[in-house]
């Protein structure tokens, strides 16, 4: 239970540090378009880093998890309703879950 606590409280010096130091290096507004365009695509791309991997590994077999993605991407790039997608893609990556 001592870990969880000094765990605890570096999680929660890591986040205030990452919430504040911006605004005390930042006074003014952000005027350079490199660095706006940098800062709007990072809440992106940490997501897709964070969820990607996990896509794969989550089923145990690796070929679930790539036909269940192919599916998704597929069903998602013929512009299909994000539940469809997300339903079709679950039931595709059972499938070969079950057929392994």
């Amino acid at each position: 239970m001592k870990n969880f606590f000094v765990y605890l409280i570096v999680m929660a010096g890591v986040t205030y540090l990452i919430r504040t130091v911006p605004l005390i290096v930042f006074r003014g507004k952000v005027k350079n378009k490199y660095i706006k365009s940098f800062l709007a695509y990072i809440p992106y791309s940490v997501l897709a880093s964070m969820t990607f991997p996990a896509i794969f590994y989550s089923t145990g077999s690796m070929i679930s998890g790539v036909a269940g993605t192919v599916t998704g991407f597929i069903l998602a790039y013929r512009r299909k309703s994000l539940l469809f997608v997300a339903i079709s893609a679950c039931a595709v990556s059972l499938l070969f879950a079950i057929l392994q």
